[in-house]
């Protein structure tokens, strides 16, 4: 079997577990909650999203060949590595980082949607009767 999507899923899973994570210990030691909604995000679409990424693809396999899988993979942590940083500049930043974050919070969150869109077809596609059948 190949696990080589679902491996990578999990390892960035577990670093997003542990960022995520690192944030939450940092804002309750110093007493500054400003990035909660960053942290949230952090360890729902970084571990949890990808934690269930990967678990899906061990259970179905078959499900990770072609390009689709490969895209999901790519648009998904693209648009988390756009979206987050965009996010904490947006609660965090001064007035210089704005613009950036504003257009961060555009492509991002639309890449992290998009990438829902192609595991929602991407499940349906590996879990049809048909495939079911193969």
């Amino acid at each position: 079997m190949d696990y080589r999507l679902s491996n990578r899923f999990l390892r960035l899973a577990v670093l997003f577990a542990l960022i995520g994570m690192s944030l939450g210990y940092w804002m309750g030691a110093t007493e500054q909650f400003a990035a909660s909604p960053v942290h949230a995000h952090i360890n729902l679409l970084g571990w949890v999203s990808m934690a269930l990424y990967s678990l899906f693809y061990r259970v179905q396999p078959g499900a990770a060949h072609g390009w689709l899988p490969a895209i999901h993979f790519w648009i998904t942590l693209v648009g988390l590595l756009i979206f987050m940083p965009a996010l904490a500049a947006k609660l965090l930043g001064g007035p210089g980082l704005q613009a950036a974050a504003n257009l961060g919070l555009m492509v991002g969150p639309s890449l992290t949607l998009l990438s829902m869109v192609l595991f929602v077809a991407i499940v349906f596609r590996a879990t049809s009767q048909r495939s079911a059948l193969a």
